[in-house]
């Protein structure tokens, strides 16, 4: 199942504990996420985590580096031949084993969001990463589709999502190093999640009760944010590789490939 993982304005935080201060609100490129399905994602994935080369080490285990500009590449590809309506298939040059991911698209030299939807089930890379750069890009119900006079102006970020573990409690997480994705029961008695990527908390400024705070509103939640509402969360924290592209970038690799095919001799 399908999940919304961005916000396009930077959030007025409510100042509901008066040792919490408000946060201005203006436009930003953070990476805000929320879903308010009442379904369950599975978070059952498998630990890739692993000591070789390539792996981040920040003190809760390593992470493996499993994202590449091949995928970004790959999202350009697989976008570009949607909107020109081209019937071939783009290669798909890298790993094909299963992890959840989401696919972000922004767009000018500020980067405004234009599009951010991911998957917490596993899925083979090659089919989940063409299916979520074309659901992100022209299924966002935040945003119009992206058209062709946009595509030249994007740039697409790819997250992999690793190492997810049940947290003990919901200040059990670091920010800039876990990203969280919480369950819980709205004023109804509704089911309702939501979930924000790694770099999110940071990026807006905000301590761990903000983020909270701001995840349950992004879900959902209307009423009084208490301590106990906060208590009664369930909250899963896990952490994900990273790349991006702009579009001049992946322009110059799709030039220096095409001028590396061999040309036919009649």
């Amino acid at each position: 199942m399908s999940s919304s993982c961005c916000g396009t304005k930077k959030q007025r935080m409510n100042n509901q504990n008066s040792n919490h201060t408000q946060v201005n609100h203006a436009k930003t490129n953070g990476h805000s996420s929320g879903s308010s399905d009442k379904s369950t994602h599975n978070h059952s994935t498998n630990n890739h985590a692993t000591n070789h080369n390539g792996v981040c080490s920040n003190g809760y285990g390593g992470v493996e580096q499993v994202a590449s500009p091949e995928m970004c590449f790959f999202c350009f590809e697989t976008l570009h031949r949607e909107l020109f309506r081209i019937d071939d298939q783009p290669e798909a040059n890298f790993t094909n084993e299963a992890y959840p991911l989401f696919v972000t698209w922004h767009i000018g030299r500020d980067r405004r969001l234009r599009g951010c939807i991911g998957t917490f089930n596993s899925m083979n890379l090659h089919s989940g990463l063409k299916e979520y750069a074309l659901t992100s890009s022209l299924r966002d119900s935040r945003f119009p589709p992206i058209s062709r006079d946009e595509f030249a102006k994007l740039t697409v970020s790819v997250s992999i999502l690793q190492n997810f573990e049940e947290a003990d409690g919901y200040l059990d997480w670091t920010i800039g190093i876990h990203g969280i994705r919480i369950e819980f029961l709205n004023e109804r008695g509704s089911k309702r999640s939501a979930t924000y990527l790694p770099k999110v908390a940071s990026e807006q400024g905000w301590d761990q009760i903000q983020t909270i705070d701001s995840l349950l509103r992004k879900g959902g939640y209307r009423g009084f944010i208490s301590n106990e509402v906060r208590e009664s969360i369930k909250l899963t924290r896990y952490q994900s590789s990273e790349t991006h592209m702009t579009y001049g970038e992946y322009r110059d690799i799709a030039d220096r490939r095409q001028s590396a095919k061999p040309i036919a001799v009649c």
